[in-house]
């Protein structure tokens, strides 16, 4: 659960904007500046209230209101000025209004980590106000941050006296319960959130979490899919990773029956997509995020398909549905940083580096960007540009020991001793525990410790002998050490358990004393084949071939319509690369239905969708089992109608990504589609 105090302060505001029972202000400057804040124009509302300060300098109200804002824009010394004023101001007679400003007073001192302080000022809002039992709710979650679950079961049953279906109360009793370990106590206060709120998620996802701790894996895997159906809760999520580390076959065959109820909704296919993903089984799940995207074109779903190309050594594939990704949401860096490793790892490293340049301009503060540039310099050679990324990432976040690493090695390089030893140090001291991505076995073997060094790189291998990663380390750690025997054997290892990165094995400089070694080449070509026969069947170069199609338009009022067929019905749509969505009106839609091209399975559900023009409106979602055009066919598509009689059909960014490439030539009134055919 989360801090839920600030939420409460700006929903009781919203009660005491209206409350009569007590004289509250009721100038202009002070109602104009409460209703623009809780309209959300936050600067409008400052403007108000400042001028209202300027007449009456002693109006509490105003105070508080600026200090819940200072709040939310992080200006926690203006905020404690506004809310120590306020409580000095506001009348002692409004109990409401003054235990609110504790709370304000409270959020604030924990944000600065006085926590005593807001304590103290948590008691006093109860003092205040007893009979409301938000005051209690935030002070049991305080208890609860401190771990004194006693103290916060209090609260939450004096809640419960003050209002019996409280859910959070009952949310929050279950919770202390889990977080002790106590899963079987635990399904009794979550079982009656259910009871209370059935739509409410989160009573599912954590109780998922209960019966996980009971290794009640059915019972788990029922109550995730209840609560992704509600809202895609992202807790019932990593129960769902969970879960399949664990009974993997039990939440795939729910998935399964799942996907047969719900054939509409693209999302469970995305589920069984992720499952296998986890367990490794890149294949099948490719397959699955494939169906999902021919639903739902998601940027995040050919992000997952890129993964797993990548995990399987394809890197190629992985760029091309990268790329997708990008095309569908190109303001999302990290897609920008995926497809820059990727360029790495298919040995395209100019073109990778110039892509970090491009994703730390838009995040200089960022860290990780100037490692990973740092890291691709060191591998090609540019010592001085490296250690000045290395540097860099050191001045943004000091702990981080590959950074250190890396200038170490590159200061060796040119000689620098002195430097090189002082950063291998620090790496000692900051990487203290062995385990996947430890460093400090080089940083030991660098200062001559090489006994450290072979015990600490066991170490690590031990926690996770499965991983290819860990070997592939140990390879380079015996090289560096001279050892040929010991890094071939690893190496060796490192490929058996599945490592594929095969052209950073090339540019690692770790590896230099065995790469020219026949051994070496033997081991490398052996395990490039096995990757070759290990790529998805269903290659798209050898499968597919690339065609374009010509499909004529009429202009009408600046727009392109082109004649399709909806599910068989002859339609005509606006091709409008503007939109992100399918749409199409509510006449439309009940033409279709009454008249059996939509059937009521079709219907998926509401969401909120965005117009050409940036608008944002709300509409029912229905499945189109058949858009065709031009020769073109597509299945289940996903519109949304909308509340508006003379809405055109219009044909946005969600089957566009699924086309290719799309020219549009004006002067000959044809859209040129630049697609793969499959081969027959």
């Amino acid at each position: 659960m989360k801090r839920v105090l600030q939420l409460s302060i700006f929903l009781f505001f919203s009660f005491c904007a209206f409350a009569q029972n007590e004289k509250r202000p009721k100038s202009y400057n002070y109602n104009r500046g409460v209703e623009a804040i809780q309209n959300n124009n936050t600067e409008e509302g400052l403007s108000y209230l400042k001028k209202e300060l300027a007449e009456h300098p002693d109006n509490g109200y105003a105070l508080v209101w600026i200090a819940s804002v200072d709040i939310r824009k992080e200006d926690y010394g203006s905020a404690l000025s506004n809310a120590i004023k306020a409580v000095k101001y506001i009348p002692k007679k409004d109990k409401e209004y003054r235990s609110f400003a504790l709370l304000a007073r409270a959020e604030i001192y924990n944000r600065l980590g006085q926590r005593d302080k807001a304590l103290e000022d948590l008691n006093l809002a109860i003092k205040e106000d007893p009979d409301n039992y938000d005051n209690y709710q935030t002070r049991a979650q305080q208890f609860y941050e401190d771990r004194n679950y006693e103290l916060a079961n209090k609260d939450y049953h004096k809640m419960i006296s003050i209002d019996p279906g409280n859910v959070v109360a009952y949310m929050g009793l279950g919770r202390n319960l889990q977080i002790q370990e106590l899963y079987k106590e635990s399904l009794e206060s979550f079982s009656y959130v259910v009871k209370l709120a059935p739509e409410y998620s989160s009573g599912y996802s954590f109780r998922a979490d209960s019966y996980f701790g009971l290794k009640m894996y059915s019972e788990a895997s029922d109550d995730v899919l209840k609560a992704l159906s509600i809202d895609g809760d992202n807790r019932a999520f990593y129960c769902m990773l969970s879960i399949a580390d664990s009974a993997f076959n039990i939440i795939k065959k729910k998935l399964e029956i799942q996907e047969i109820k719900d054939p509409n909704n693209d999302y469970w296919k995305y589920s069984l997509g992720v499952i296998h993903e986890r367990k490794q089984k890149y294949r099948k799940a490719i397959d699955y995020f494939k169906q999902s995207a021919l639903m739902d074109a998601s940027p995040i779903t050919y992000y997952r398909i890129s993964n797993c190309y990548e995990n399987m050594g394809d890197f190629e594939a992985a760029l091309s549905n990268i790329d997708q990704a990008i095309k569908l949401d190109s303001t999302d860096y990290t897609y920008i940083q995926e497809k820059a490793d990727l360029l790495y790892e298919a040995s395209r490293s100019k073109e990778a580096i110039a892509l970090y340049d491009q994703f730390i301009n838009n995040d200089p503060e960022y860290f990780g960007g100037y490692y990973r540039r740092g890291f691709m310099k060191d591998n090609t050679n540019d010592t001085e540009g490296a250690i000045e990324d290395y540097s860099t990432v050191i001045m943004l976040k000091p702990d981080y020991a590959y950074a250190y690493l890396g200038r170490g090695d590159m200061y060796e390089k040119l000689g620098k001793h002195e430097l090189a030893e002082k950063d291998y140090y620090k790496v000692i001291e900051l990487d203290t525990i062995p385990e996947d991505n430890s460093c400090a076995q080089y940083a030991f073997f660098a200062l001559g410790e090489l006994d450290k060094a072979k015990s600490y790189m066991n170490r690590i291998i031990e926690k996770n002998p499965k991983d290819g990663g860990n070997n592939y380390d140990a390879a380079c750690l015996y090289c560096r050490m001279g050892q040929k025997e010991q890094s071939l054997s690893y190496l060796e290892k490192s490929l058996e358990k599945g490592y594929r990165r095969f052209a950073h094995l090339m540019n690692d400089d770790d590896l230099d004393l065995i790469k020219d070694l026949p051994q070496f080449k033997e081991m490398v070509d052996k395990y490039k084949s096995l990757h070759e026969s290990e790529v998805d069947v269903d290659d798209e170069s050898c499968k597919y071939e690339e065609t374009i199609s010509e499909i004529p338009f009429t202009k009408e009022n600046g727009v392109c319509k082109v004649k399709c067929k909806i599910n068989g019905l002859p339609l005509h749509f606006i091709f409008d690369t503007g939109a992100y969505d399918v749409s199409l009106s509510n006449v439309e839609a009940t033409f279709m239905m009454k008249n059996e091209f939509l059937k009521a399975t079709d219907v998926v559900g509401k969401q909120n969708f965005s117009t050409a023009s940036g608008d944002v409106m709300e509409g029912t979602v229905i499945n189109l089992k058949n858009v065709e055009f031009g020769g073109l066919n597509l299945t289940n598509v996903k519109a949304s109608v909308v509340k508006n009689q003379v809405a055109p059909l219009l044909l946005g960014q969600t089957v566009l990504s699924r086309l290719g490439r799309i020219e549009i030539d004006n002067a000959k009134q044809v859209l040129r589609i630049h697609y793969k055919k499959l081969i027959k």
